[in-house]
Order: C-alpha cells, then sequence, then structure tokens
C-alpha cells in the first residue's frame, strides 16, 4: 500500500547513551519500507540477534496487513470486497480488516461523516488531478460523490461481514490503516519481550516503555510550514502514540489555490486551509484517524470531539488566509 510521505514532521530524538554494560539492553534501530513507506523501529534488547528477530516478525505482520489492507492492490482483501459493491453481498472479512472497518464506521458517526472510508472514489479523482495540475470538472465531483458515503457501507457484527450498497464504491483505510499496522507491530514486538520500543510510519508512531533511565521517548513535532507557525515542540511518548496529518507533500496548486491530498467527503474537494494536525493518545490507530477527521472537520468541531475523546489530546496549526491559527486542547502537554 502506497502512501506519499508526509514531510519529516515528527522525528525522534534520542540522547546518547554510554556504552552499555554487558547486563544492559543496547539500542537497534532498523528501517524497511512497508506500505509505500519508511518503517522504522527502534527496540532495545540484550543483543542483536534478538533485536532481529523482532524486528523480521513486526515487518511481516506490517506486510501481511499489507496484503489485506491495500487499495492500490487489486488482489488485496479490500480491494476484492470493494468490487462486491452494489451485488447486495454480504462478505465475511478477515479479523483486521472487520477491526478497521468497525473503527473507522464509528469514527464516521462520531464526525458525521467528516470522516469516512468510502471516499476512494473521491481520492482516486484528486490523485489525478495532482498528476495532471488540473481540476476535475463540477460534474465528474458530483459523480464520484454519487459513490461515497459511510452509511453505503454496512457491518454485520454477528457475521463479522460486510455490504457495500452503492455500485463502484471503493474503499480506502489509508487515513486508518497505517496507525493500525504501526499498533500491530508494537504488539509483535511485545508478545516476544521487546517492551522498549518505537515505531514510526512517516509521521505516526507508536512507543512502548520508554528508553533506559528515560521518562519517555523524545519527539520532535516540526511546526506548520509557514512564516509565524509556532515553533517546534517536544513531546514524551511513553507506551502512547502520535500521529500527524496534513497537506506539507501532499498538495496541488491550482489557480493560486493549495488543494490538499485529504478529501472532504460532504464537498468532494481537496481541503484549502494548509494545516497541520497533531494527535496524541493511547495508540496509533485512534490518532491516526482523529487527525483526519480533525483536517476535515475543522478546529472548532474537531477540538470539541477531542475534549470528548478520553485521553487524546491535539494541536492544530493552520493558515486558511495570510494568518496562521493555532489552537491547543486542553491535555496537550505545555511547551518547554
Amino acid at each position: 500500500m502506497r502512501w506519499a510521505i508526509l514531510a519529516v514532521l515528527v522525528a525522534a530524538t534520542l540522547r546518547a547513551e554510554s556504552p552499555p554494560s554487558s547486563a544492559a539492553p543496547q539500542r537497534f534501530l532498523f528501517e524497511k519500507a512497508e506500505m509505500g513507506l519508511p518503517f522504522r523501529i527502534t527496540v532495545y534488547a540484550a543483543d542483536e540477534t534478538t533485536a532481529k528477530a523482532g524486528a523480521d516478525a513486526a515487518y511481516a505482520r506490517v506486510a501481511e496487513l499489507n496484503s489485506v489492507l491495500s487499495d492500490y492492490d487489486p488482489e488485496s482483501e479490500l480491494s476484492r470486497l470493494s468490487r462486491t459493491s452494489g451485488l447486495d453481498r454480504w462478505v465475511p472479512v478477515s479479523t483486521d480488516l472487520w477491526n478497521v472497518l468497525e473503527r473507522a464506521q464509528t469514527l464516521a458517526r462520531r464526525t458525521d461523516g467528516a470522516f469516512d472510508v468510502t471516499v476512494g472514489p473521491l481520492v482516486n479523482l484528486w490523485r489525478r488531478s495532482r498528476r495532471k495540475q488540473e481540476l476535475p470538472s463540477k460534474e465528474l465531483i458530483a459523480e464520484m460523490k454519487a459513490r461515497v458515503g459511510w452509511q453505503n457501507l454496512q457491518l454485520d457484527p454477528a457475521t463479522k461481514s460486510a455490504k457495500l450498497l452503492v455500485p463502484e464504491m471503493r474503499l480506502d483505510v489509508a487515513a486508518i490503516a497505517k496507525g493500525y499496522a504501526i499498533d500491530a507491530a508494537v504488539k509483535v514486538l511485545r508478545a516476544r519481550g521487546l517492551n522498549q520500543v518505537l515505531v514510526g510510519g512517516s509521521g505516526d508512531m507508536m512507543a512502548g516503555d520508554p528508553p533506559p533511565g528515560e521518562a519517555g521517548w523524545k519527539i520532535e513535532v516540526a511546526p506548520l510550514d509557514a512564516p509565524g507557525a509556532p515553533p517546534s515542540q517536544v513531546v514524551l511518548l511513553n507506551n502512547s502514540a502520535i500521529a500527524t496529518s496534513g497537506d506539507f507533500f501532499q498538495h496541488v496548486e491550482i489557480g493560486g489555490v493549495r488543494y490538499s491530498h485529504i478529501v472532504d467527503p460532504h464537498t468532494g474537494v481537496g481541503l484549502t486551509d494548509h494545516s497541520l494536525v497533531t494527535i496524541l493518545g493511547p495508540d496509533c490507530t485512534t490518532a491516526d484517524g482523529l487527525g483526519t477527521a480533525i483536517s476535515s472537520l475543522g478546529p472548532e468541531r474537531g477540538m470539541k470531539l477531542i475534549e470528548e475523546t478520553p485521553g487524546i489530546s491535539a494541536r492544530v496549526a493552520r493558515k486558511p488566509s495570510e494568518w496562521v491559527e493555532v489552537y491547543y486542547s486542553k491535555l496537550w502537554p505545555a511547551a518547554k
């Protein structure tokens, strides 16, 4: 699954360690391309063999999820499900696909469809626009919008089955699947007794226990790339996650207007407010989905959603016109 890489908006920084004693865990770093982006795994382990075995198992799990959740692979389980749209057929799905779809639909209900994994036809339309550097016609947008709507994806908990009601629907779970894969990789590492870990893919990260002698993993949240934006800030992750949504790399400028790769399901148009949304939460699946949801909802409604969600904090920086606006939730950590 290819997700274009969002800039290095979030970077892990680690304090230099003194040479470890024979009993102290050592730090190992691994990087491998998965889901179309570099997945980095930092792990503290007794030796390299143990660390590599854990990382290999985590990468294998991410690759397995790619075969389930990719919207680029025509043979993925997600793509095969999309091809049943409009056939009035309940399709049993795997546990992983069920988990992702169930979480997505819960968020869709909470956001009145601002988060919507049926948005695939519109996403594909705007991908084409970015390649051609031209806006899609109003008629084509309307045609694609007719295939979109979270209510048109039905789930049956009793049979773990899904049905797509409208012909030519296309599911795109990119806004939540990367976070789900990162969480899954951390679970694999923990199952092997590797608890001091940090797993990241682009701007999303999930941390386990902190490095030796530290209160947490030090993560630098970079600023919005606009004059007057607040500076970068370091936050600590301790068995928690961070996710970032924005248009730093994935956008197109047409007629003097900057259009994001994030498409508003209600309008069918790429967002134009040039924003950077950063979410802190207990797991990466939740943080990943909320980042996209708040991008579409806007800061006022988005922050209301954040305050209603236990254990979540957010920072939104945006430049809808000449001035940069910054919003912080109540639980967002103070800059030090």
